[in-house]
Parts: structure tokens; sequence; C-alpha cells
């Protein structure tokens, strides 16, 4: 299996050392299920993209600190990639931005939550339109880190599981379409270092909860066994 990571963001210099980039994280989350899962980056916001879709079996959007309703050129392209895929119906995971931004080219929409930054560890609960991933009210612990939040799903989407705070946490658009808002991807160290990074635009109430929950347990091998089999039915 072949996973294309169209790569929306730079780890900021300090973290990279220790925690990789993007495409790093999302490797070692994965093949760690699965050893043999294939890697190929595009570095989206340079305008890397496949010369043919199929070069791969599946697209992974990852996270990325600037908004899908940014009215940025690369963004835009994005936009314009999804519903290429949509389109051939190939199998794409969005997380976080990639979630929204998912939602966004498929005629959704994603705002600022009135909730403010969902920061920490989450619980998230599926739905009864979840069944393939197991009964609804299972719940599932996720890290997340976002302001964003998409309030319109697009039109056929199913909303797969919720939190407290962000109504439509997971969501699959056919058989080709999986995205989460939560971040399976992270390290619990990383996700700690953003926390503190953004100490003073958090706020400190939103901060010290957020690091309280940090020592729960995240069900991020749950996550990616899910994503991989979407991707391989």
């Amino acid at each position: 299996m072949k996973i294309g990571i169209l790569n929306a963001d730079a780890v900021r210099a300090e973290f990279v050392a220790e925690f990789g980039e993007y495409p790093d994280m999302f490797a070692r989350l994965l093949m760690a299920v699965d050893p043999d899962v294939e890697f190929v980056t595009y570095e989206v916001m340079s305008g890397e993209y496949p010369t043919d879709i199929d070069e791969v079996e599946a697209y992974l959007i990852t996270g990325s600190k600037l908004s899908v309703y940014d009215d940025v050129a690369w963004i835009n392209a994005l936009k314009d990639f999804v519903r290429k895929l949509h389109g051939a119906k190939k199998k794409l995971i969005g997380i976080c931005f990639g979630h929204q931004l998912v939602a966004e080219a498929l005629g959704g929409k994603t705002r600022q939550a009135n909730q403010g930054w969902c920061v920490g560890v989450h619980k998230a609960k599926l739905t009864l339109d979840a069944v393939s991933y197991g009964p609804a009210d299972v719940e599932f612990q996720i890290l997340s880190n976002h302001k964003d939040q998409v309030e319109e799903m697009p039109v056929g989407a199913k909303l797969l599981a919720s939190t407290a705070t962000c109504p439509i946490a997971m969501t699959q658009l056919g058989e080709h379409i999986l995205t989460f808002q939560g971040h399976a991807e992270f390290d619990k160290g990383y996700a700690l270092g953003l926390l503190n990074m953004r100490r003073e635009i958090l706020g400190e109430s939103v901060y010290q909860a957020a690091v309280e929950t940090l020592p729960q347990d995240t069900d991020n091998s749950q996550v990616a066994r899910w994503i991989l089999d979407f991707v391989a039915n």
C-alpha cells in the first residue's frame, strides 16, 4: 500500500529534530500498525502534485497553521485537487486542516468555532452511521489542536463521531473519503510543545485544562487501523 501525503505545513524548526515533519509523524503512526505501508510526500504549499493520481492508492491531507477559507493560491489549488480526487472516487483521508478543507472544497462550510480553541485530549463518540467502526456511543480519545471547525458537511457526507466541543469530528463521504478533526499522528510531547508555544494565545485557563488532559490515554493506533482499513477496502 502506498499513500501520498499532501503536506500542508512545516513543523517549527525547534520541534523538527525530536518529532520530525508532519509526513514523518504520519509514517510513524501508520507503520506502527502496518510496517509495509509506503509513503510519497507532495509539498502542496510549493505546488507539488502527482503527475498521475494513480501513483498511489490513497492521499492524506495533513494539518496546517492556515485556515481553509484563507484566499491563498496553494489552498485554492489543493481544493481543486480534492475535487479532482472526489470526481475520480480516489481514496482520501483528511486530518484537521485536511478534514476542514475537504468539507470546504466539496460544498460544506468551515468557520472559527464559537467555543474557541479545542486543545488537549478529547473524547469522541461514534454515531449510528459509524457501524463499520464500532457500535454507536463507543468512545475514542484523540488529541486536538484547532480553532476552526467544520460547521456544515458536504452533501452526502455521514457524521461518524462528535466530541463535546466539536460536533463534526469524524466524517465519511461515499466509500472514498474519511476525515478526522483530531490528530492521531501527534506525540504527547509535540502536543505539549504546541500548547506551551501558544500559551498566551490560548489563555491560562484553556492552557491549564489542556495540559491536565495529556496524561490520558489516546486511541491513536485504533484511528490508524481505521485509516488503513478504509484505504485497503
